[in-house]
């Protein structure tokens, strides 16, 4: 259970993952919506601007802004690992944040 999962001081036990966006108001859904409980918001990272389904600027500009970040996290949570073997990336293909961000990091 503990290799997908981490338990935070109160008990609850939210995904050792990080979810990014470029548009704000997707990832805003989940901070404040009903799941809002499910995640660390340490952990959901959205942008400042939709990527218009320009896979150019998944890769070269907007992703430019928010990969340091995105690596940030990823290694912070690997850090909470003990004997890290490797990591799963899942994506969506069609898409910006998926397809040029992906390629980026």
């Amino acid at each position: 259970f503990n290799t997908f999962f981490s338990e935070t001081g109160s008990g609850k036990h939210v995904p050792l993952a990080v979810y990014v966006d470029f548009d704000p108001t997707e990832v805003d859904e989940e901070r404040t919506g009903t799941y809002r409980h499910l995640f660390h918001p340490d952990q959901l990272i959205s942008g400042k601007e939709d990527a218009a389904f320009i896979f150019a600027r998944g890769l070269f500009t907007i992703g430019i802004e928010i990969v340091d970040l995105v690596l940030d996290r990823i290694s912070k949570l690997a850090d909470q690992c003990s004997g890290l073997l490797g990591f799963l990336i899942f994506h969506s293909f069609g898409v910006v944040t998926g397809s040029g961000f992906t390629s980026l990091l």
